[in-house]
């Protein structure tokens, strides 16, 4: 189930080799498979076993990526890069990141910071005088870890009818800034792109170029990252597959976007191959000094002193109960999700053309890296619960700031929407407890004393969401 707020509809052992395999066609998937000393052939049967049955030959599909201990040792192509076309994808192509931007964003700002340029304490107002924070303080940190308060401009209720245009970044910028904080900068954890959107606007500013060109020769071009680039300013080869949405008749060319909306939020393209060269730098503390690193990876802490599960661009949580790394992105026509499991030296990169219609790529990601630490997810088991049951639970629940998730009864099954995203069916394995075919995460409610229900859970690894229900 995504949890990550989507640009597009609100706007990551053992022994014996295995043998490369191919497939090529406009039917069938392509793939190759990396040979290794360190992954026995079942292993990578299991995980191209666990990724195929997400992925049709003739619908858009997806390129995976697993590296262990720094070696790339399983990669593959799934599906159609081109459904107009017929044209098979292949584990080269480039795609959209999406909100996987975001990390590469926040490491030039920690560059800048360890240079001295920039100090995570530093109030946005000193590099937009008149950026109105209505007698709060918000800091670059704030803008990191999501907790500044900001409302996000792809939540705003006319950002899909005008995604498509070209826009400077402070004309983007004015589009948001007036908009009242949704709470007391540093209170309260609220994913958001305004944030990451003003990173980007920072580091233009102390550096004094743009964006994009910051990334390429602070970043991509240093670490071999050729196909690594802002969108429409690329300097590699790679072919780009296209971006897909799933419709009434099938899937179909995505809606257009203008990449200076996304910007530094969200408007990078790459290769699994790129992905997997960015985690072995980081993995090294390449870029940035090791107590910023270990900054960037630590949990925020709340002013009322609890934590969230978000560092500076990374999602810091569990997997399996093991902890990990990772990162989500979805923009139109496209899914990604990386994830490093540091104890096992592991990491895993899902890059999708599709927005819609085929497994999040979060889903993708955590299945395999859980099949290879050896703790697969459980195999949920379907029942049957009555209507009276199922009516039980139909109501609205709080998730923060103005966002909400609703859930109703449609036959035997939950329909549960969140704010701004599109809705999701449930079934029921236990009376109390619901999932989605095919997912990773689930949903558990919770009644009180008298029997009634008075919350749902998203279980999912790291921290469950707690959703109190609306009286």
């Amino acid at each position: 189930m995504p949890h990550l707020l989507k640009l597009c509809l609100a706007i990551a052992v053992a022994t014996h080799p295995f043998a490369a395999s191919a497939q090529t066609g406009a039917a069938n998937a392509t793939a190759t498979a990396t040979a290794t000393a360190t992954v026995p052939a079942l292993t990578a049967a299991q995980i191209d076993a666990a990724v195929s049955q997400y992925y049709k030959p003739d619908e858009p599909g997806a390129v995976v990526l697993v590296a262990k201990d720094g070696k790339t040792i399983f990669r593959k192509a799934y599906g159609l890069a081109d459904t107009a076309r017929g044209t098979a994808m292949t584990p080269d192509m480039q795609l959209r990141l999406g909100s996987l931007t975001k990390q590469f964003t926040s490491t030039a700002i920690l560059m800048l910071v360890d240079a001295g340029k920039i100090h995570l304490d530093d109030d946005i107002t000193r590099f937009f005088p008149d950026y109105p924070t209505h007698g709060k303080r918000v800091t670059v940190e704030h803008l990191l870890n999501h907790t500044s308060g900001i409302v996000s401009y792809t939540s705003q209720p006319d950002f899909g009818a005008h995604m498509g245009e070209d826009v400077s970044v402070g004309a983007m910028i004015d589009r948001f800034k007036n908009d009242p904080l949704q709470f007391e900068p540093g209170a309260a954890h609220q994913y958001n792109n305004s944030g990451y959107f003003l990173l980007g606007a920072i580091i233009e500013k102390v550096s004094g170029q743009r964006y994009a060109d910051f990334l390429a020769q602070r970043i991509f071009t240093p670490l071999g990252m050729n196909d690594t680039a802002y969108e429409g300013r690329e300097r590699g080869k790679a072919i780009r597959a296209p971006g897909h949405t799933r419709g009434a008749a099938g899937f179909g060319p995505s809606t257009v976007v203008s990449m200076s909306q996304p910007y530094a939020a969200g408007a990078l393209v790459s290769t699994v191959d790129d992905l997997a060269r960015w985690d072995a730098a980081v993995s090294a503390g390449k870029l940035l000094k090791p107590a910023t690193w270990q900054r960037a990876f630590a949990r925020t802490t709340l002013t009322d002193g609890k934590t969230v599960n978000y560092g500076y661009g990374w999602i810091v949580g569990t997997l399996r109960g093991v902890p990990s790394i990772g990162h989500g992105g979805n923009i139109n026509g496209y899914g990604a999700y990386a994830l490093r499991v540091p104890s096992e030296h592991m990491y895993v990169a899902v890059l999708r053309n599709t927005d819609s219609g085929t497994a999040d790529a979060d889903t993708v990601a955590s299945k395999i890296a859980a099949l290879a630490i050896g703790k697969p997810y459980p195999q949920y088991q379907a029942m049957t619960l009555d209507a009276k049951a199922l009516d039980a639970y139909a109501g609205t629940y709080k998730i923060g700031g103005k966002a909400e998730r609703t859930v109703r009864r449609e036959g035997d099954k939950l329909r549960m929407q969140r704010t701004n995203r599109p809705p999701i069916m449930l079934t029921a394995f236990s009376p109390t407890g619901f999932f989605v075919p095919g997912e990773v995460d689930w949903i558990e409610f919770t009644r009180n004393s008298a029997g009634e229900v008075v919350s749902l859970t998203v279980q999912r690894d790291g921290d469950p969401e707690v959703n109190p229900r609306v009286p």
